[in-house]
């Protein structure tokens, strides 16, 4: 007897749609076909087992199990509860003429419980969209797949309460959450607040106009000065994630399974700070069996490098083309995925191997020459790629000793939520761009224009600092940014004045 059942497999972060079908004939042996990886090969195992300990039996017959379409890899012990479902099907133990309306995916215990899987929101989306009435998974992962509307989602502990559902002997309640309620519940107050940060105005500053603009940020300062304190308090005045960019968002981390248990939908923008030692293939994604790296999990969010030289140049080199088109391409013989990738870069630093500037105060030196062999373990390609350079310096006695507290974080993010939606406004008309930082050269040509005054101190710098085009551009974009916080519609000479001195690193002899 032939029974289909339906399933999904995940490539990139999209899921496509998977028919198993199950046929059962005179003979013995299992066939399992349809390019399955190892973890789905050995299901049989678990699905003999799980079924002896419910109460019923692998048969002992001809099976071959076809997971069409067959040129499309099928990865994971996702498929134990699809398979096992079609086999008993097929083998008559139980009667489901409802099976093929929904969509069954679940990992198998010895036992006949289930286990939690990776990617199941992707799934939910594709059942919604191929047309199933609902969809059936672990209950770990129910709360996440019923953040699609208009899906029934079943979550399930065992596969003897999904036997029961399909014979009508009881019934399964579909999840139900309050999207709104969960989304914004964590929005209002930010875990850690810029009123806890002493001194550093301008820093502060600097930070107000990246995350208004979205603009990459590099802080060059000596230890102890506050870098990492200041780069951990930027996503709380980043401006809420709408509902389009936290399904996107919860979409990546769906499938890479960095979901916890308690959460259906990502509220927060994420903050990703990995290690100095990590990969190149675990920072941009890839893989054996594809993942999305810390870039993509970084999406709609902050990815903060810690000590930026100490990385590998080969890690840092690999960021190049995902800053510039906000996707990662990964290519391999066998497939290619895109995962996308925008992310606002925040990068701290020493400014040399002592850590300290070449300053007579300073408890130790490093000479110019030694400081900018430091510096040079970072491409001028990379830097030019990052708009904002900031000198970030000790904060002295009298502030550190200071019990008043500086502005809170919640009332920053109101200046730079009002910038936003001015950006909002202002590129309504082009859904691929949200923020200043996005702007392509027709957009710079277009709301980036200068008078006289402007355009000459422009080229001045241009001329002194020996700046790049890419540097030209990224001075007009935080300009814009500048402009946009003051609520002015056109850019003027103090904002290209200011937005020229946060290119430290492109100046001879900062150090």
């Amino acid at each position: 007897m032939l029974t289909k059942i339906y399933a999904a497999a995940i490539y990139g972060i999209d899921a496509h749609a998977v028919t198993v079908e199950v046929n059962i004939d005179k003979g013995i042996g299992y066939h399992l076909v349809g390019l399955p990886d190892k973890a789905v090969s050995e299901s049989s195992y678990r699905i003999s087992a799980a079924l002896d300990n419910v109460g019923y039996k692998m048969p002992g017959k001809k099976i071959i199990i076809n997971m069409a379409p067959a040129d499309l890899r099928k990865e994971g012990s996702a498929y134990d509860l699809t398979i096992a479902m079609g086999i008993l099907v097929s083998s008559g133990q139980i009667l489901a003429p409802d099976i093929d309306k929904y969509l069954i995916m679940g990992e198998l215990s010895l036992d006949g419980g289930l286990q939690a899987i990776k990617g199941t929101l992707p799934m939910a989306l594709k059942a919604k969209e191929d047309g199933f009435e609902g969809i059936i998974l672990p209950k770990q992962n129910a709360k996440e797949a019923a953040i699609v509307d208009g899906l029934s989602v079943y979550g399930v502990e065992n596969i003897l309460q999904v036997i029961e559902f399909f014979e009508g002997k009881t019934k399964l309640e579909p999840e139900k959450i309050d999207l709104e309620a969960l989304f914004y519940k964590q929005l209002a107050v930010p875990e850690f607040d810029f009123a806890d940060v002493k001194g550093q105005e301008t820093v502060k500053r600097c930070l107000e106009i990246a995350a208004s603009g979205g603009h990459n940020i590099i802080m060059i300062g000596p230890p102890g000065s506050g870098k990492t304190m200041l780069a951990k308090r930027i996503s709380g005045i980043l401006p809420p994630l709408d509902l389009q960019e936290a399904l996107e968002t919860t979409k990546i981390h769906s499938v890479a399974g960095k979901l916890k248990d308690e959460k259906g939908i990502i509220s927060q923008r994420p903050f990703r700070s990995p290690h100095h030692t990590i990969s190149d293939v675990a920072l941009v994604g890839g893989g054996s069996y594809p993942q999305p790296g810390e870039i993509s999990l970084a999406h709609n969010g902050v990815l903060f490098l810690d000590e930026l030289p100490e990385f590998k140049r080969t890690v840092l080199e690999v960021m190049r083309q995902p800053l510039e088109d906000r996707e990662v391409n990964i290519s391999r013989a066998r497939f290619s995925v895109t995962y996308p990738a925008s992310f606002m870069l925040v990068a701290s630093m020493n400014p040399s191997p002592s850590g300290y500037f070449n300053d007579g105060d300073s408890r130790m030196t490093s000479s110019p020459a030694e400081m900018q062999r430091y510096l040079n373990k970072i491409s001028g390609p990379l830097l030019d790629r990052i708009d904002i350079h900031v000198e970030v310096n000790p904060v002295p006695f009298d502030k550190l000793s200071d019990e008043r507290r500086g502005e809170p974080s919640k009332v920053i993010r109101e200046r730079v939520v009002k910038a936003r939606k001015i950006q909002q406004k202002r590129f309504a008309n082009n859904p691929k761009i949200h923020y200043n930082a996005q702007m392509n050269s027709k957009e710079i040509r277009s709301f980036c224009k200068l008078d006289d005054t402007s355009l000459n101190l422009l080229k001045n710098a241009m001329e002194k600092l020996n700046l790049s085009a890419r540097a030209y551009d990224r001075i007009l974009k935080v300009a814009r940014t500048i402009a946009d916080l003051e609520g002015v519609p056109d850019i003027k000479s103090n904002h290209i004045s200011e937005a020229i001195q946060y290119r430290s690193l492109d100046r001879d002899g900062w150090i």
